[in-house]
């Protein structure tokens, strides 16, 4: 392949340390970190989101992820996974929120800024544990996901909303 790097495959190519995804302890830590950082007044630097308006974002996220095992794979769209889970690109600003997740819409309203937080962290800390079996089968953007996607998912996803509030 003279070093071409296929981009269909859904995994990155061996020795890749950019890959980041929250079952690496360090990876896992250094997020809990820095959600540590936020205040309930720590402001955006885009989107609409509150501080704890994000958390409860975020706890529901993996709530929902862990929740729905099965699914339809819908479209493949490898080369927009490839891209959003296994490169360092930032992912772009404004994208909808879907109406189960977004706090002002169906999803969970803030209350306790520490107990919403402290849910964002369990949330990513049961992604990082679970069984092949408990993650859907596939993502409404990216198409078919394997639970190594969906762990490198759940980092890139939060590192996204906290690189939003400047964490």
């Amino acid at each position: 392949m003279n070093g071409e790097r296929r981009v269909e495959e859904s995994t990155p190519t061996p020795g890749d340390t950019t890959v980041k995804s929250v079952t690496d302890p360090s990876v896992l830590t250094h997020l809990i970190h820095r959600l540590g950082l936020l205040v309930p007044t720590t402001p955006r630097r885009w989107g609409t989101m509150t501080a704890a308006e994000m958390l409860c974002h975020l706890g529901d996220a993996t709530t929902s992820v862990l929740s729905h095992p099965g699914g339809d794979p819908g479209p493949e769209r490898p080369v927009r996974k490839w891209l959003a889970l296994y490169t360092s690109i930032p992912w772009p600003h404004g994208m909808k929120t879907p109406r189960s997740v977004d706090p002002r819409r169906e999803g969970t309203k803030p209350a306790d800024f520490e107990t919403d937080r402290t849910r964002a962290i369990d949330g990513l800390k049961s992604l990082a544990t679970a069984p092949p079996e408990a993650f859907p089968v596939a993502h409404r953007r990216f198409g078919r996901m394997t639970p190594r996607d969906w762990q490198c998912w759940g980092y890139r996803h939060t590192d996204h909303h906290l690189r939003q509030f400047g964490v």
